[in-house]
């Protein structure tokens, strides 16, 4: 069945991974949902739960249960913007993409749409990159692998995720192609979308630098983003990001080697779930800093590493899912299969990345600090 599949044009494919998550994803959290008994205490810990929708029901099941951590603010910010303090840690452009879909629909409903579309561009892209390294019967390698990987479900989820991997593998894939006024505007929009997405001004910058044409001089705009943003906090009066992570997240801003530092003390008090997430991002940036791979790519993944790395305090909370934007790692693991391993090599694997991802889910949907 992979094989015809994989005989499919790219956005099929696409549309067929992304529809696919959104759909079974959607029905395991809704068989989750009748065992799912969150502690009260956690559920409070969040600043937005006052107006939960209430736990029953079948529109609870299917929209409800994927209201958590993020989600809430995300949510939140589409509907009244910027009007607590911690909000600012939340980038923009994704509360407004709901904002805009949710005139149609509910909002919960909107974001989950808006991440489905993203994940549909970001998976079409993840094609167009890995098209030239892999052999076709291998082509949906890296999808598979992306698609697995322990919290892929976010990309489909009220989260950020898969809009900011849409635009940077989009970035990447117009500047490869010369494309640089489009390749400028989809790394803007990164910058917008969440912290990792001004990273991809670095594989622009050595693109534009190999290229030696004048119009590549134009990706020199691609953290207008990420900086517009901060000035327009600042000019609004408005904590910065950094300080807020700081005050409401109890995360401080520090050198990559501190939070590594903090992350290895840790592990050697006992958190074994830390140490899971440092194996994941380790596994990660090591396909990443494969001989194969672009030095843009490297880059691009060692800057997404340290990023990771860079507050104190709650070390790589989110450090799987923040992994998903990493596009070397999936086109390099696809590229890695395609040479090393057997299909069944290939399906122990991806099961027990999957049984990894589902035992995330679980955790999200319970409230589980975890995540």
């Amino acid at each position: 069945m992979l094989r015809r599949v994989a005989e499919w044009k790219d956005w099929q494919i696409a549309l067929g991974m992304s529809v696919g998550m959104r759909v079974f994803f959607a029905a395991v959290a809704a068989a989750f949902f009748p065992f799912l008994h969150p502690d009260p205490a956690l559920i409070r810990s969040n600043a937005l739960t006052d107006s939960l929708p209430a736990a029953h029901g079948m529109g609870y099941a299917l929209l409800g249960v994927w209201e958590r951590f993020d989600t809430l603010w995300y949510l939140h910010i589409a509907q009244y913007g910027y009007d607590r303090a911690m909000a600012v840690i939340f980038y923009p452009l994704y509360p407004a993409a709901i904002r805009v879909v949710s005139l149609a629909m509910p909002g919960m409903a909107a974001a989950l749409l808006v991440s489905t579309a993203a994940a549909f561009f970001a998976f079409w892209g993840m094609l167009r990159l890995a098209e030239a390294d892999l052999n076709p019967q291998w082509r949906l390698s890296p999808l598979l692998a992306i698609a697995v990987w322990p919290s892929s479900f976010v990309l489909v989820a009220g989260y950020a995720e898969a809009l900011t991997l849409a635009l940077i593998v989009w970035a990447v894939i117009f500047a490869r192609g010369e494309r640089w006024e489009l390749a400028a505007v989809s790394g803007i929009l990164a910058g917008l979308s969440r912290p990792s997405g001004v990273l991809v001004a670095l594989p622009l910058f050595v693109l534009a630098w190999r290229s030696r044409r004048v119009r590549s001089l134009v990706v020199l705009l691609t953290p207008a983003g990420t900086l517009g943003y901060w000035g327009w906090l600042r000019w609004s009066g408005r904590i910065s990001v950094v300080e807020a992570y700081r005050v409401y997240q109890g995360a401080t801003f520090a050198p990559p080697w501190a939070g590594f530092a903090e992350a290895v003390r840790l592990i050697g008090h006992g958190d074994a779930a830390l140490a899971m997430k440092l194996v994941l991002i380790a596994v990660a940036l090591g396909f990443s800093l494969r001989r194969e791979v672009r030095i843009e790519d490297k880059l691009f993944a060692l800057a997404v590493t340290l990023q990771m790395f860079m507050y104190t305090g709650r070390p790589l909370l989110g450090g799987p899912r923040y992994v998903l934007a990493m596009y070397p790692a999936f086109v390099a693991m696809g590229g890695y299969v395609t040479r090393r391993w057997s299909e069944k090599q290939f399906g122990f694997w991806l099961t027990c990345f999957g049984c990894m991802n589902l035992a995330w889910l679980w955790t999200f949907l319970n409230w589980s600090l975890v995540f």
